[in-house]
């Protein structure tokens, strides 16, 4: 008997530590999903699918390039192609569309080149595709111009954003004010829930987020939500922010200390959130389009001169910050694709 109870005290210590050791792992869990996959990853394709050719929609006429462009860069892009189409005497049907409608287009091999606003997940790593980055832009916690909130950490966005702060006044005091005893009311738009990067730098999977937040399908909602509601905190674009000033005001936060709109802090990954702006061609198999891949060239190359005012940080501009890293820690680059953040 005395066996027996050592024993089933021996397992009952066990246990107790197994869950202890469980509940320590999940406390200190990293809610940050990843910011890249894994460009070895390819999707397995029937041999049907790989001898395909691109055939463009008939709707498209007699296409030179068919390019569909993610809506967050599309004010960026779309004069440069349209200069580019006008010096070549070509014809190229430019789609206005989201990082779906690209993946769509060209699993279905309609379009020559497809943007993202998000590194590419597993299922968009098809054979013979191959991503190019433009720039990444920092994404920017916005609140209400009227909250005296200027600056938050990390930590706390992510505790907000899961429902763990609640109120603004827990977070003490803000430029020497007392913040208000109001309820925080987080808004998301958790697009692109299969690719890596973007809102997942905040917090990994919808799951973790406050069953109170207001979820948008839209960028435009996203800003005007917070805009409207002064207890409101949510997430976009420096880019989007500006272009759509429109559907109301916003005010972004820094997070500790470092600011979203300041290209040093965003290049030198002191600032955490950003998305990263890619386009793709395709290659071997017989379905390379040259002028499809001249033009994503002519792109990259123009992406030196992008007006500030889209607050992307181009390409060429992270693979000069080199000097900043020690032992390779910087922004890594395989070909034209980022495909690794500062560390």
């Amino acid at each position: 008997m005395s066996r027996i109870l050592i024993g089933m005290l021996m397992l009952a210590s066990i246990m107790s530590w197994s869950f202890f050791a469980y509940a320590l792992q999940e406390d200190h869990q990293d809610l940050k999903g990843p910011a890249f996959s894994n460009p070895d990853e390819i999707m397995e394709m029937p041999e049907r699918w790989i001898k395909q050719k691109i055939k463009h929609d008939p709707s498209s006429g007699k296409a030179d390039i068919v390019i569909t462009v993610n809506q967050n860069y599309f004010e960026i892009v779309e004069p440069i192609i349209g200069t580019y189409e006008k010096k070549h005497g070509l014809h190229i049907v430019l789609h206005k569309g989201t990082c779906g409608i690209s993946a769509g287009m060209l699993s279905n091999k309609t379009a020559d080149i497809g943007g993202f606003c998000c590194p590419p997940g597993r299922t968009d790593r098809l054979p013979g595709l191959k991503f190019h980055t433009l720039g990444i832009v920092a994404l920017a916690i916005i609140v209400h111009p009227n909250n005296p909130v200027e600056d938050i950490t990390l930590k706390q966005a992510r505790q907000i954003f899961m429902g763990e702060i609640y109120r603004w006044s827990e977070l003490g005091r803000s430029q020497g004010r007392e913040l208000p005893n109001l309820p925080i009311q987080p808004v998301g738009r958790l697009h692109c829930k299969l690719r890596s990067g973007h809102w997942r730098g905040l917090l990994d999977n919808e799951d973790l987020f406050s069953p109170g937040i207001v979820e948008v399908g839209a960028i435009p909602d996203m800003i005007s939500q917070v805009a409207e509601n002064e207890n409101a905190i949510g997430f976009e674009t420096i880019s989007m922010i500006r272009h759509l000033r429109d559907k109301g005001r916003v005010k972004i936060l820094k997070i500790s200390g470092n600011d979203p709109a300041n290209e040093s802090d965003l290049i030198s990954g002191k600032y955490p959130l950003y998305r990263v702006y890619n386009i793709t061609t395709w290659e071997g198999g017989g379905v390379e389009n040259p002028y499809a891949a001249n033009l994503v060239k002519h792109l990259l190359k123009e992406m030196k001169t992008v007006d500030s005012e889209f607050g992307m940080v181009p390409a060429f501009r992270l693979r000069k910050a080199g000097w900043l890293f020690k032992n390779g820690t910087g922004w890594k680059f395989r070909d034209n694709e980022l495909i690794g953040e500062p560390h």
